[in-house]
């Protein structure tokens, strides 16, 4: 095909006019977001600042297909997810979108390993030399090769917080939500998961949205969504 006349490539993520409501259809009935449009393009890096009870929460449990909008579009990759059931959204979910969260999450019992082999387990159903190469390949990304056989729950805050980074990337999502990755470390591990996010995203592709407090890491992100009373602004 003639690159001239390509098609683009979809964009990442896709909302449009997308409104969230909670116990709808009885008097305590209230509207959470309010009519929101949104697009990602692939290897953006995007903050997301707000205060506390703005929306920001539920904005990335929508995005991220652990909620439903109750009104609007949201496509991600390019595929519309409204009429999709729960198989297919989980199916969609666990191969086009990885979580770090604030708290990492991980199996303590298990090695540093074992935990990112995880998502690679799921899809496989069981363990293979491949999926624990993968692993090893992701730990060495994330500067955790010596630790690759240590349990999770004797490394560090930060240490910990990178295993959940590479778990995040087993399955090479287009998109990563990040939800406050660097809220319980230090300043210089949180600056070292930030910037490990921030390479991800920049030699992968990988679109990032990292919900952030901080307005020095907001900073050094590409571009800022701010959410106000369930509205982006």
């Amino acid at each position: 095909m003639d690159k001239a006349n390509a098609s683009p490539a979809p964009q990442v993520v896709q909302l449009r006019d997308v409104c969230k409501s909670f116990n709808v259809g009885q008097p305590n009935e209230i509207e959470i977001l309010h009519h929101i449009d949104l697009s990602l393009e692939r290897g953006e890096f995007c903050a997301v600042m707000g205060p506390s009870g703005s929306g920001k929460s539920t904005l990335l449990n929508i995005i991220g297909l652990l909620d439903r909008p109750t009104q609007g579009l949201l496509a991600i990759g390019g595929e519309e997810t409204t009429g999709l059931d729960d198989h297919a959204l989980t199916r969609l979910r666990g191969h086009a979108i990885g979580f770090v969260f604030q708290h990492h999450h991980l199996l303590n019992a298990f090695t540093a390993q074992e935990n990112v082999m995880m998502p690679l387990l799921g899809e496989a159903g069981f363990p293979n030399s491949q999926i624990a190469a993968r692993a090893a390949e992701l730990l060495d990304k994330v500067g955790l090769s010596a630790w690759a056989h240590q349990p999770a729950g004797s490394l560090s805050g930060g240490q910990q917080q990178r295993v959940a980074v590479a778990r995040a990337l087993a399955m090479n999502p287009a998109l990563l939500l990040a939800d406050e990755p660097t809220g319980n470390l230090d300043s210089q591990s949180a600056d070292a998961v930030f910037e490990l996010l921030r390479r991800v995203s920049r030699e992968q592709g990988t679109t990032v949205l990292f919900v952030t407090h901080n307005p020095d890491l907001a900073a050094r992100c590409d571009k800022t969504i701010q959410v106000v009373d369930g509205r982006v602004i």
